[in-house]
């Protein structure tokens, strides 16, 4: 078990897994639903709010997903990218690196500006607010601080999570909880979370009723706001507002949906989340990851560099979404990262009932049977290994463990499509699968490819001098082997010489 939850040497254990048993446990569609009927819940914990979208069961968790889905709708997708809020941010990035960049090339903990390109992003384009100028020194926004500092907080109290968390949130009413919260466990880590959570409440609160006022005020006052009335909070707010009373969600349910639009740290965390949590940390992480893998493989890096010089000279720099999701190159580079590397590499489930979960192919049982499947009983927690998954040899061939983005540009094995892995995305467990699947997928990969459209063409990036490790937290981080406590991840930057020229 410590081997599993290892954050430096669990990479062994599950390339372990990947040779010697992992091809056995490949499961059919059971850990996502039977027929339908969702049977596994989340195991996650309710340090934050019991109304989003991640942590509630059954019928309200429809309820909110059947409110949200358009929200994340590829036409809403082309709606967004007609109006300047990604190309607004990347510009601003792609300036400020410029400027640090304009004498001379040098090394930029470019984790660093992910996270907050990542944030300022969801903030413009989900809920219509700015978080970060993305400037040099700029001071960091409280919200920033507080999600940068959840997960390693949370990690702290596993103990508490699995035992006294789930008896500690039927006590009393939450008034009570918290007055005992505020006086009568002095504990450093729990006043920690209890500050991360009030200074979310607080900005989310101050978001949500400011949209209010716009949209009882009307269309051109919400239009005044940054998102220009085109942002996810206020499209779903507007939707809420005109939906049925059956359907309707109340205030409370819509605040926590826009505390999830923007609590990254919970995290592209545990990716059955809903699309906040894909929003900044996991987003981040992802693209930090795939610069690192284009700055070890140059020839890649440029290849895929000629492609989106191609592209800006054809169609101008800020790319219409339909052009930009159709770069071949660009998306095989995305999918093979998501593939290889998915930023969360595993999470947890409990089954909500007895059920059977069949398996791909047959394993050996204790008595040397075979066994085609498995009897799963009632809160049972079960670990979904997604890295093993994404990288079974027997269904992705013998090179799965080898980043190679042509994989994509060529017909994928049939071995993988008679599996029919139950993922939402690519035959990918990376974004999970069934009704609990991360529902703002497609607005993660626009994100991506927005700010990889814009630094590939203006940066050469290369690999620091500094041996970079990446650890398997909640969400994987890259750290220094001579720093192993500081996520960061420095990159050798130098400026592209006239890329529309070249």
């Amino acid at each position: 078990m410590s081997q599993m939850f290892d954050t430096v040497s669990g990479w062994e254990f599950y390339d372990m897994l990947t040779e010697r048993t992992f091809n056995g446990i490949v499961f059919g569609g059971g850990l996502v639903s039977t027929q339908g009927k969702v049977v596994y819940s989340e195991g996650i914990s309710r340090w934050v709010a019991e109304s989003i979208l991640i942590s509630i069961p059954g019928d309200q968790h429809k309820k909110q997903r059947k409110m949200l889905s358009p929200v994340f709708s590829i036409a809403h997708m082309r709606q967004m990218s007609k109006v300047p809020l990604f190309n607004d941010v990347a510009k601003r990035l792609e300036n400020t690196l410029k400027a640090k960049l304009a004498n001379e090339a040098q090394e930029i903990d470019i984790l660093h500006w992910m996270g907050r390109t990542a944030l300022e992003l969801i903030g413009k384009s989900g809920l219509g607010y700015s978080f970060d100028p993305l400037v040099e020194g700029a001071m960091p926004h409280p919200f920033s601080e507080a999600a940068k500092a959840f997960i390693p907080t949370v990690a702290k109290t596993f103990i508490e999570q699995e035992y006294l968390l789930p008896i500690i949130v039927k006590f009393g009413s939450p008034k009570l909880r918290r007055w005992l919260l505020d006086h009568c466990l002095p504990f450093k880590r729990y006043s920690a979370i209890r500050d991360i959570v009030d200074t979310w409440h607080r900005t989310t609160t101050g978001i949500f009723e400011g949209k209010k006022r716009a949209l009882e005020e009307g269309d051109e006052a919400l239009a005044n706001q940054v998102g220009q009335a085109k942002d996810l909070m206020s499209i779903l707010m507007k939707a809420n507002m005109e939906a049925s009373e059956e359907d309707k969600l109340p205030d409370s349910e819509v605040l926590a949906q826009a505390s999830q639009l923007t609590i990254a740290a919970l995290g592209f965390l545990l990716i059955s989340i809903t699309f906040a949590f894909a929003a900044t940390d996991t987003t981040s992480n992802a693209l930090s990851r795939t610069l690192h893998l284009l700055a070890t493989h140059p020839e890649a890096q440029e290849r895929l560099r000629v492609e989106i010089i191609e592209a800006r000279k054809a169609h101008g720099a800020d790319l219409p979404y339909e052009d930009l999701v159709a770069l071949p190159y660009m998306d095989a580079v995305c999918r093979e990262t998501l593939r290889l590397h998915a930023p969360v590499p595993k999470v947890m489930r409990v089954a909500r009932e007895d059920v059977v979960l069949p398996l791909l192919t047959p394993i050996k049982g204790v008595d040397g049977c075979d066994m085609e499947s498995i009897l799963v009983p009632k809160n049972t927690k079960i670990i979904i290994s997604i890295l093993n998954a994404n990288r079974d040899p027997l269904l992705w061939g013998p090179d799965s463990l080898e980043w190679k983005p042509e994989r994509w540009l060529t017909s994928l094995p049939e071995a993988l499509h008679e599996a029919h892995m139950p993922g939402i995305y690519s035959h990918l467990l990376t974004f999970l699968g069934g009704g609990r699947a991360c529902i703002g997928f497609k607005f993660s990969q626009l994100e991506m490819k927005v700010i990889l459209f814009t630094l590939i063409s203006q940066f050469r990036f290369s690999p620091s001098k500094e041996e970079v490790v990446w650890q398997m937290t909640g969400i994987t981080t890259p750290m220094l082997k001579k720093a192993p406590g500081k996520p960061q991840l420095p990159l050798r930057m130098e400026l592209v010489n006239d890329p529309e020229k070249a």
